[in-house]
C-alpha cells in the first residue's frame, strides 16, 4: 500500500547521471531497491531522468515501467556481460593526434575537424536497437505506469542543456538559463548523443543540431524532473566526488600529457548534481522557500524538495586502476594505469569492473535500506 499510495500523492522523480561505464553503479542500486520493494511492484518512480550513460539505465527502466524487477534483469543482463568490444572500437589515428588538432581549431577560431572522435560506438547503437524497444515508453505513459522520460544531451552550437522528454499529456516545453525541454519521441539517436563523450564518441545530429554528453555544462541536473513534475527525487550520482572530500591526493611533478587530458576530461564531467542537491538541501531547511527560488528548477513556486543521494562510497577512478588489465590491448598504449585514471574509469566497459561497480551500488544502498524504504512509503 505504501509505495502505491505514496506515488499518486507526490510524483518521485529518479535521476540518473552518467559517465561512461560508471553507470554500471547504477545497476546495483536498482537491485536493491527491487529487493526492498514486493515482488512483482511496478517501477516506484513516476518521472525517469537520465544523463550520459544514465540515461541508457533509464530508458530501460520507462520500458520495464510495470515491474521494477524485470528493468532490473534487462539491465543486469546488459552490464553483466558488458565488454568493450559491445560498446565501441578504435577509430584510426593516434588519440592525442585528435585531441591537438581539435583543441589547435577551437583555439585558431576555426570549425573543428570531422574526425574529432578517438572511438567509434557503432557497436553500442547496434546493441541498443536489438534490446531496446523503446515503443513502449509510449504505451506504459498510456497506460499509468509511467509520466515521463527525459534524456538529456548537450548541443555543440549553443551550449544549452536539453532534455528531450516523452511525457503525459499537459506538460510544456520549457526554455530556462542554459537549458531547455523538448517534447518528442524517444529513439536510441537521442540515448547516443546524450552519452557521446567529447573527444572520445563522435557527436550526434539530431534535427541539424549536434550534441554530446549530457553531463557537459549541465548547469541543473535536479530541474529537468522537476519540471516534468516531480516533487520528491531519488538520485542514483556515479562520480565519487563526495568520497573525495579531505582527499590528499597530490601531484608532485610536471603533469603529464596523459595528465593534462585526464584533468580536462574531469572537469567536463564534474557531477554538478552534487552542488544542485547542496541548494536544495540549504533550502529544504528554510520553512517558507522565496518563490524566486524555486524558479530556477522549476520555473515556478512550490514547496521544498524531499531527496535522498546514493552515491559511490570508494573513489571510483582508483577502482578502475585496480581492473587496468582488463582494458583491451589496443587502448593500453594510450591509457595508463597511473596517469589516466579519469578516462580509464569512463570507458573500461569489462565485466570485471562493471560487475564490482554494481556490488559496491547494491551495497551503498543496502547501507540505506531503512531510508530507502522511508523514501518510499512515505
Amino acid at each position: 500500500m505504501g509505495f502505491l499510495a505514496a506515488s499518486k500523492k507526490l510524483p518521485v522523480g529518479l535521476i540518473l547521471s552518467g559517465g561512461g561505464a560508471r553507470a554500471a553503479y547504477q545497476v546495483g542500486v536498482l537491485r536493491a531497491i527491487a529487493r526492498l520493494l514486493p515482488d512483482r511492484a511496478p517501477n516506484p518512480f513516476q518521472i525517469i531522468c537520465g544523463t550520459s550513460s544514465g540515461a541508457l539505465n533509464a530508458a530501460v527502466l520507462a520500458t520495464e515501467a510495470d515491474c521494477l524487477q524485470s528493468g532490473v534483469n534487462a539491465l543486469s543482463e546488459i552490464w553483466g556481460n558488458i565488454d568493450s568490444a559491445r560498446v565501441y572500437q578504435p577509430m584510426a589515428g593516434n588519440l592525442f593526434v585528435s585531441v591537438s588538432n581539435l583543441m589547435l581549431s577551437i583555439v585558431a577560431g576555426g570549425a573543428a575537424p570531422r574526425a574529432s572522435a578517438f572511438l567509434d560506438n557503432k557497436p553500442l547503437r547496434k546493441m541498443l536497437q536489438r534490446k531496446l524497444d523503446l515503443d513502449r515508453i509510449q504505451r506504459n505513459i498510456d497506460r499509468g505506469q509511467l509520466d515521463a522520460l527525459a534524456i538529456t544531451a548537450s548541443a555543440y552550437g549553443t551550449g544549452a542543456s536539453v532534455s528531450f522528454y516523452q511525457a503525459i499529456k499537459g506538460i510544456e516545453d520549457w526554455t530556462g538559463p542554459h537549458r531547455v525541454g523538448r517534447r518528442c519521441k524517444l529513439s536510441v539517436k537521442h540515448l547516443m548523443a546524450s552519452c557521446a563523450i567529447p573527444l572520445l564518441f563522435p557527436a550526434v545530429s539530431i534535427q541539424g543540431q549536434y550534441y554530446c554528453d549530457g553531463a557537459v555544462r549541465q548547469v541543473s541536473p535536479a530541474s529537468p524532473a522537476l519540471r516534468l513534475g516531480a516533487r520528491r527525487l531519488f538520485v542514483i550520482g556515479v562520480s565519487g566526488n563526495r568520497s573525495k572530500a579531505g582527499g590528499d591526493e597530490r601531484l608532485t611533478e610536471d603533469p603529464s600529457s596523459y595528465h593534462v587530458l585526464g584533468h580536462i576530461m574531469n572537469g567536463a564531467f564534474v557531477d554538478t548534481l552534487e552542488n544542485d542537491l547542496d541548494v536544495l538541501k540549504r533550502m529544504n531547511r528554510i520553512s517558507r522557500p522565496r518563490p524566486g527560488f524555486w524558479s530556477r528548477f522549476t520555473g515556478k513556486a512550490g514547496d521544498a524538495v524531499e531527496f535522498l543521494e546514493i552515491s559511490p562510497s570508494e573513489r571510483v577512478n582508483q577502482l578502475a586502476v585496480e581492473y587496468y588489465a582488463e582494458l583491451p590491448r589496443s587502448m593500453s598504449r594510450y591509457i595508463k594505469a597511473d596517469s589516466s585514471s579519469t578516462m580509464l574509469s569512463l570507458i573500461l566497459f569489462e565485466q570485471g569492473y562493471c560487475n564490482r561497480l554494481a556490488d559496491l551500488g547494491f551495497h551503498d544502498a543496502m547501507a540505506k535500506q531503512d531510508e530507502i524504504r522511508r523514501f518510499l512509503s512515505d
